[in-house]
């Protein structure tokens, strides 16, 4: 469903015209620290993927979008068909990497398994992005990736660019501009409605198949006003706060596994048919 007054134009530019853009974006031997650096005169394209984003992530586009996608009716796919579109998928919201998107999920995933954690969570790392294949779809990139956040109530401070929120027609509205908007107080995140993205559409996805650990871990690692800053915590419930926990495990994996080091795909593809089969049949609903 095209959102009004906005231009869909294709995901992906050519290749080529992203090299000169992408130089310098990831440097190896970067500390945590300094890892998540926006800034709008270093990331210019960093800043106007958020600035589309902030504009036009309304409360009424994020319904729409859910009521078009989370039904799961784009037909069945393999993981390795998703994920084999994401090679050639460039995120505009991520100044860290280069690399292609299987490359990241096996980075991540390789990252988990190598400290010993259970084969649902090395999993996790691998299926994290998958909703990226929303891109097939025509869906620009600002409403595909990107930090999520709560819509229908006011936003945070802690949100990246905030300052774009100014040019959102939710501003407008009083009632979403208040602390808990259409919400209850501490109603749980399953009541409260973010950014359309990736994150909710992969967790719709993989829900009757992944243990709740990781359905969080998926919804909600691009969440970071909440996880990494403790935003929105009067919305949570007690049970939300907690399962963070495992959002936050996650994250170290997803932000500081990136490097310059490419995974061998050919190599790794036995572990990760047998994992694959382990939970999964061998196509499922998108």
């Amino acid at each position: 469903m095209p959102t009004p007054g906005v231009t869909h134009e294709a995901p992906l530019k050519d290749m080529d015209e992203w090299d000169e853009f992408l130089t310098g974006r990831y440097q190896e031997g970067k500390s945590e620290d300094q890892f998540r650096q926006y800034d709008e005169k270093a990331t210019p394209g960093v800043a106007e993927f958020y600035r589309l984003n902030h504009q036009y992530q309304t409360y009424d586009y994020v319904m729409a979008k859910q009521k078009e996608y989370f039904g799961l009716n784009k037909g069945e796919k393999s993981i390795w068909e998703a994920a084999e579109f994401l090679n050639t998928l460039v995120d505009d919201s991520d100044p860290d990497t280069d690399l292609t998107q299987i490359e990241h999920l096996l980075q991540t995933s390789e990252a988990i398994r190598r400290d010993g954690h259970p084969r649902w969570f090395v999993l996790t790392g691998f299926i994290h992005d998958l909703g990226k294949v929303l891109c097939l779809w025509g869906e620009p990139q600002w409403g595909v990736v990107g930090d999520t956040f709560p819509v229908g109530c006011a936003y945070s401070k802690d949100i990246v660019f905030p300052e774009y929120f100014q040019a959102n027609p939710d501003i407008h509205n009083p009632l979403y501009q208040t602390k808990y908007g259409v919400y209850e107080p501490n109603c749980g995140l399953d009541k409260v409605h973010l950014s359309f993205g990736h994150d909710g559409y992969i967790g719709e996805v993989m829900k009757n198949y992944m243990p709740e650990e990781s359905l969080y871990m998926l919804r909600y690692h691009s969440f970071y006003a909440a996880h990494r800053h403790g935003a929105y915590r009067h919305l949570m419930s007690d049970h939300d706060v907690e399962m963070l926990e495992w959002v936050n495990k996650f994250n170290v994996y997803d932000l500081y596994s990136k490097a310059h080091t490419k995974p061998d795909v050919k190599e790794l593809k036995p572990y990760y048919d047998d994992l694959f089969a382990e939970f999964f049949p061998a196509k499922i609903a998108w």
